[in-house]
């Protein structure tokens, strides 16, 4: 077999397994099954399976899907499957364990993320607005307010992270950081990055769109918003994404600030350790807040992401570019 048909499948192979297509979609639903056993078992109850977020996703594949007479029917079809897309090259783009698909390798990569990060939610904005509906009006403006809450204490964490790991001046490449790391201690060893840390553990939850931060969806009081117009395979595609980014979101944490400090010479062994971190962190981040907290107007979601998040980001710069 010659080496560009062994090249070709390779690359086939990251984009349609691992870590692309089939390993992404696999992981996330499992972390959505795992956010709500944990949940209920919070709350005192049984709850459902582990595996339930397969199920609802296979049925609802399953199920007619019925466009409105006033939607863009080309629009409303695409915007899911663009967030999607998004979310599978960013998985590909995340180095687990010291791995990269492709041999690629960005002096920014780390740029290129935070602009992939936006277009799930611009797809749920653009799908939401060509429905035609009301309450998807409401929740798109809820989604716009949402997404400037939390984009400005995003930034200025990989900011400091980025500076951190440059020394004086800014690296964004996700493989340096991970490289930086194994000389140097994972960075959630560094004090000056706890804040930073902290920071991005509440960044998590609203850029997935769980509560207490779901104020875009909002079941109880505007019908899931953008969605409340989508059934069949597009809704199942919407709920995908919002699974797919439990696992992009705490990935990306794990890489930030544990590095390949948890790297061995074994693949598999470094995605267990990464989907076992992730788990973590979603019912860190995600599941105690959805189970002590109650739904936040949208007017508390942008003070305290603007006050209280942001200072915590803030400060780790401070630390970072003066010690």
């Amino acid at each position: 077999m010659s080496e560009t048909v062994v090249t070709m499948l390779t690359n086939a192979f990251s984009v349609l397994v691992f870590p692309g297509l089939l390993f992404v979609m696999i992981v996330g639903l499992l972390l959505a099954g795992i956010d709500r056993k944990v949940l209920a078992r919070m709350q005192k109850r049984k709850g459902p399976p582990v595996l339930q977020p397969f199920y609802d996703f296979f049925k609802l594949m399953g199920k007619e899907t019925i466009i409105p007479d006033a939607a863009n029917r080309r629009v409303f079809l695409a915007a899911p499957i663009i967030g999607f897309v998004s979310l599978v090259v960013m998985v590909v783009l995340i180095p687990i364990g010291g791995y990269t698909p492709f041999g690629i390798t960005f002096n920014a990569d780390l740029i290129v993320m935070l602009y992939l990060l936006t277009i799930p939610a611009v797809a749920l904005i653009i799908g939401g607005s060509s429905s035609g509906s009301p309450y998807a009006g409401i929740g798109i403006s809820r989604e716009m307010v949402t997404m400037m809450a939390y984009e400005l204490p995003l930034v200025i964490v990989l900011l400091t992270v980025a500076l951190k790991v440059g020394g004086g001046s800014f690296c964004f490449s996700l493989g340096e950081i991970s490289a930086w790391q194994e000389t140097n201690g994972a960075l959630i060893t560094h004090w000056e990055l706890i804040p930073a840390a902290i920071a991005f553990l509440f960044v998590i939850p609203a850029e997935v769109g769980t509560q207490p931060f779901d104020v875009a969806e909002a079941e109880t009081e505007i019908c899931e918003g953008p969605l409340v117009e989508y059934t069949g395979a597009p809704l199942a595609m919407f709920k995908l994404n919002t699974a797919i980014k439990m696992f992009v979101m705490t990935a990306l944490f794990t890489v930030l600030f544990f590095g390949n400090a948890v790297a061995t010479e074994y693949l598999a062994l470094n995605a267990l350790i990464v989907v076992a971190i992730s788990a973590g962190i979603t019912v860190l981040s995600m599941t105690l807040a959805h189970a002590v907290c109650a739904r936040l107007k949208i007017e508390h979601l942008f003070k305290f992401y603007w006050t209280v998040v942001t200072a915590l980001a803030a400060i780790s710069l401070v630390l970072v570019w003066c010690l």
